[in-house]
C-alpha cells in the first residue's frame, strides 16, 4: 500500500519525501483539532468505573 501511495506522489524523491510529511502532518492535524475532540465526550477515559472503598475500623488492622 505505502509503495503504492509513493509511486503516485509527484516529483523525485526529495520532493515525494516532503510531500509524503506533508500529508502525514496534515491528517495528524484533523485527527488532533477534529477528530479527537468530537471523540472524547464518547470515550470518557477520566470517568472511574470502580470506587475504591473506604477504610472503616474494622478493616484497619492493629
Amino acid at each position: 500500500m505505502y509503495a503504492w501511495i509513493w509511486r503516485r506522489l509527484p516529483g523525485e524523491w526529495p520532493t515525494k519525501t516532503a510531500t509524503a510529511l506533508g500529508l502525514v502532518i496534515a491528517v495528524a492535524a484533523v485527527f488532533w483539532y477534529m477528530i479527537f475532540p468530537w471523540l472524547e465526550p464518547k470515550l470518557q477515559f477520566d470517568h472511574g468505573v470502580v470506587d475504591r472503598p473506604t477504610p472503616t475500623s474494622s478493616t484497619i488492622p492493629g
